[in-house]
């Protein structure tokens, strides 16, 4: 079976070097569009999502930002399975504190330039080697800064009364970005932070390996 990967915010496929499918799974990771002028997160997530082949099963896996997209692209695709890695299926679970800021209008006013620096610098508090820091900067830094400035207008405007059902949850107790006592995961893993999918990744390949299909993979002759 297919398993299309979304990642976060400023990330891209790299974030899932350390995260391993059961046998008969093939990862498959779409990369992101430009955004239309003032489209929606569901709108962008319709789009993103014309790109998965339909015609067999399939599952969606996303990441933070790419766990709202996957949530949305499931109303309309209707995957085999979803599941949400550091990340919420709906506004309802982003906390009043981001709202607030919306209103306010704050992400409109700060510099992307800020959000990386800043983004960057609190990596140096958090628990990921040397290596795996070098690689989130990589990513930040190249990613791209109009990119971000939509895509935080489009959480911020997020709408989505009705998520998907039966969803696979995995969060981090000590989530930073998304806390846990805004979400209902399904999967709770101790002590770990928003980039746990890197740190953390033996876990959740333990309960991907738990909660998916495992089928026998072709062998060729």
């Amino acid at each position: 079976m297919k398993v299309y990967f979304i990642s976060g915010l400023g990330a891209d496929e790299r974030i899932f070097q350390n995260i391993h499918l059961p046998p008969g799974n093939e990862a498959v990771y779409l990369s992101w569009l430009t955004p239309l002028p003032k489209e929606s997160l569901r709108s962008y997530a319709v789009r993103l999502g014309e790109s998965i082949d339909t015609k067999e099963e399939f599952g969606l896996v996303g990441l933070s930002f790419g766990g709202m997209l996957a949530t949305e692209i499931a109303a309309v695709k209707k995957p085999a399975f979803l599941i949400l890695i550091s990340s919420i299926a709906s506004p309802a679970n982003l906390p009043a504190y981001y709202r607030t800021a919306g209103r306010l209008g704050m992400h409109k006013i700060i510099p992307v330039s800020v959000l990386k620096s800043a983004s960057f610098i609190k990596r140096f508090f958090t628990p990921e080697t040397a290596e795996e820091k070098k690689l989130i900067w990589q990513m930040i830094r190249q990613s791209d800064p109009k990119f971000i400035r939509w895509a935080l207008e489009a959480i911020l405007n997020w709408k989505n009364e009705n998520p998907p059902q039966n969803i696979i949850h995995i969060h981090g107790s000590k989530d930073e970005l998304l806390p846990l006592k805004y979400t209902h995961p399904t999967h709770v893993i101790e002590k770990a932070g928003h980039l746990m999918v890197l740190r953390r990744a033996k876990e959740i390949n333990r309960i991907l390996h738990e909660v998916l299909p495992h089928q026998p993979e072709a062998v060729n002759t």
